[in-house]
């Protein structure tokens, strides 16, 4: 077997499958199709069928149908760290998974804690849009992207609902985060409540403040800030109008979870780059926010963050769309080269542009700026960075804003939040020694206009650098895309491995079950506990879904697969096996079709019954049906399991009820080994199958 390049870690619940042992040469754990993809075809009843070999401790294998890929999860721990293997049929899987859970069940209950206390709490139900807000969205100097228009809807939906709001804005930067930050302020300000939106850093505080200054000017707001920039009496002076109710937008740092911060009426908290912050802020935050609307942009969502979205303890939009005529920045690692230096800022300076140089010591910050200075006579430099007094480092930032200097040579604090259209070279020295999210927010800082930018990353040669720094480098050069945040996430996620969602420790146990069989555990826990501790919770939730079962297992002896005739390549042919069995709805399904049509012809009938066995799925799923065994012309379907289910006393068991009724040639109900049962004879294909089925869901007939 040649070595792929995917780790993956297989749940031992996985159907009983043609399992055979076999001693060849093999590397323990990894799996693929092998160099003969023929040698995976396996015969059903004199039918091939395509699967996936997994294999096992000790050479033992196991064949995987193509309808059973959900069961298998990609491996994905911190990079280079090799995961065990496990014997098949044993039981240390089982107990590793079984540890895991019972571990991950109290973060499980916090999860739900959380979400429940959000359901439950009472917040302030923001009045629809005035006249004021309709004015404020058309002074918006560009045109809203389609992500932006839905995002804002959401925000708005959310802050005049009765729940508080905790909803996640994850875009890429420049993307328009920011406006809609804007308009959701405003729109508390206009019923009288105050806003705080709390930022990482000091200089990005200063840009948030101008920016709304700016952008509220024409509006009767008072917008103030705090930092570390304010002297003594002027911070004084504003936190005594803070707390009586005469400012109405404030932004600050980590002050603004001090003890000394007083509102008088806050509404609405917005969090900028919420993985800048240390877990103890956002512990603060917590007993801060109990019944308060919550508003958080991200650019590079970290696996916590985006856990609680995807949990639904937070609501998610996601900003895809790149403003009009935005281009890619163009990103190339080298070393640290005078001419290449030389060059990128003369060209930069030749088209009336700006450059920013990061250099993150301010010990020799000075020799940078002589070299620069040196290489470049003609561009004028300036210095900005962390410890300089509050004032002057203020003014460093407004003069490069005005244009006053050409190269602006600063530590990482202009990493957020900075928007100068017209500076469009970055150049980061010693790259190698930043984070990959760092990297991209950088980067982030030029390419906000339609000129193309530049950013050049100055490291050592890569024979000479750690494994991860290299990694790190070698990723933020290829997702260079626009709308590479989330990509950058997932890339540090394989590097650095991933921690507790609720904490700052890294979890042993999730490098033992690598981070998306964690998630499939997380869920699991999830589940068990609102069918137990929480289902009160839930309730009204079922009754409104409806779901009794999550997953119609399927056993069949037909031909279902993509002919090699058709889709040569294996890989492709498991990226399209995988897709779909992600989608979902029926749109998903039409997209796929018509995608394969488009790429590769019209659609082979094993192909055609294939796609139509999803849709045979989905109705069993919505009757009832736990499992579907579609074999010698013969299916029997099974019901819920568990015999003390709600299902029995659903509508959805009255149709087929109804349905047994009006029908009682159609098929046998029965019941054995104390399961019901349902079976039909003479089902010679799956679009037969669906026919017999899809009744039960309609209405049925009244008997003759």
């Amino acid at each position: 077997i040649r070595k792929p390049e995917l780790l993956f870690k297989s749940d031992s619940t996985i159907v009983n499958l043609f399992l055979k042992r076999e001693k060849r040469n093999s590397i323990d754990g990894f799996i693929g199709f092998g160099n003969n993809p023929e040698k995976e075809k396996i015969n059903v009843n004199g039918k091939k069928q395509e699967a996936i070999r997994l294999i096992y401790k000790d050479s033992d294998i196991l064949y995987v149908s193509i309808h059973s890929l959900h069961r298998i999860s990609k491996y994905t721990g911190k990079e280079g760290t090799q995961p065990t293997v496990h014997k098949l049929g044993g039981q240390a899987w089982e107990k590793v998974k079984s540890k895991t859970k019972s571990r991950v069940k109290e973060l499980a209950f916090n999860l739900i804690s959380l979400y429940a206390k959000r359901k439950a709490s009472k917040g302030f139900a923001f009045a629809p849009d005035n006249y004021l807000m309709h004015e404020l969205e058309a002074s918006f100097m560009f045109e809203d992207t389609p992500d932006q228009i839905l995002a804002n809807e959401a925000v708005k939906k959310d802050m005049e609902a009765e729940a508080p709001m905790d909803r996640l804005i994850c875009g890429d930067v420049g993307f328009g985060k920011t406006e809609i930050a804007i308009r959701a302020a405003f729109k508390a300000v206009c019923d009288n409540k105050q806003v705080a939106i709390l930022v990482p850093t000091t200089v990005l505080s200063i840009q948030h403040y101008k920016n709304l200054k700016e952008r509220l000017k024409e509006f009767p707001v008072t917008v103030d800030y705090v930092n570390r920039f304010k002297s003594g009496k002027k911070m004084s002076e504003t936190l005594q109008r803070l707390e009586e109710g005469k400012i109405d937008i404030i932004v600050g740092t980590h002050a603004l979870v001090g003890k000394r911060i007083k509102f008088m009426d806050l509404g609405l908290l917005i969090i900028d780059e919420e993985q800048k912050f240390g877990v103890g802020i956002k512990d603060k935050l917590k007993t801060m926010k109990a019944n308060l609307d919550t508003l958080t942009m991200t650019a590079t969502p970290i696996p916590r963050t985006l856990q609680f979205s995807l949990m639904g303890a937070r609501d998610l939009s996601l900003i895809n769309t790149p403003p009009p005529n935005r281009q890619s920045v163009e990103t190339e690692v080298t070393g640290l080269n005078e001419e290449l230096i030389r060059d990128a800022i003369s060209y930069e300076l030749a088209r009336n542009g700006q450059v920013f140089f990061v250099h993150n010591r301010v010990q020799n910050i000075k020799e940078v700026q002589g070299m620069i200075q040196r290489v470049v006579p003609d561009a004028k430099v300036v210095v900005g960075h962390g410890q300089m007094e509050g004032d002057k480092l203020e003014q460093v930032m407004e003069d490069f804003v005005d244009h006053k200097y050409d190269v602006l040579l600063a530590t990482t604090i202009i990493e957020s939040g900075i928007d100068i259209s017209n500076a469009n070279t970055m150049i980061i020295n010693n790259a190698q020694n930043f984070g990959l999210s760092d990297l991209h927010q950088l980067r982030g800082r030029v390419g906000r206009s339609n000129k193309k930018a530049f950013c050049y990353l100055l490291a050592p040669p890569t024979s000479v650098l750690p494994g991860d720094a290299k990694r790190r480098l070698q990723a933020i050069e290829q997702f260079s895309e626009l709308g590479s945040g989330m990509n950058i996430s997932m890339r540090d996620l394989d590097i650095r491995g991933a921690g507790n969602i609720f904490g700052g420790e890294q979890s042993g146990f999730m490098a033992d079950v690598g981070f998306e069989m964690y998630n499939k555990i997380l869920n699991e826990a999830i589940e068990e506990l609102k069918e137990t501790e929480f289902k009160h919770l839930v309730e009204e939730e079922e009754k409104q879904k409806q779901t009794w079962v999550k997953e119609t297992a399927l056993e069949t002896d037909l031909e279902l697969l993509i002919p090699d005739a058709y889709v040569q390549s294996i890989t492709e042919r498991l990226a399209l096996y995988k897709q779909l069995e992600d989608a979902t709805e029926e749109k998903d399904l039409q997209f796929f079709e018509k995608s394969l049509i488009d790429r590769f012809g019209e659609l082979p009938q094993q192909v055609d019954n294939l796609i139509e066995t999803l849709r045979l799925k989905w109705i069993a799923q919505e009757i009832g049906f736990e499992k579907l065994v579609l074999k010698s012309s013969k299916m029997i379907c099974y019901f819920v399991a568990n015999q003390e289910s709600g299902y029995y006393q659903s509508p959805a068991f009255t149709r087929v009820l109804q349905f047994v009724q009006a029908n009682p040639r159609s098929g046998k109900m029965y019941e054995k080994n104390d399961g019901l049962r349902f079976s039909f004879v003479e089902v010679q294909n799956v679009t037969q199958a669906k026919e017999l089925l899809a009744p039960i869901i309609a209405n049925p007939k009244e008997p003759d």
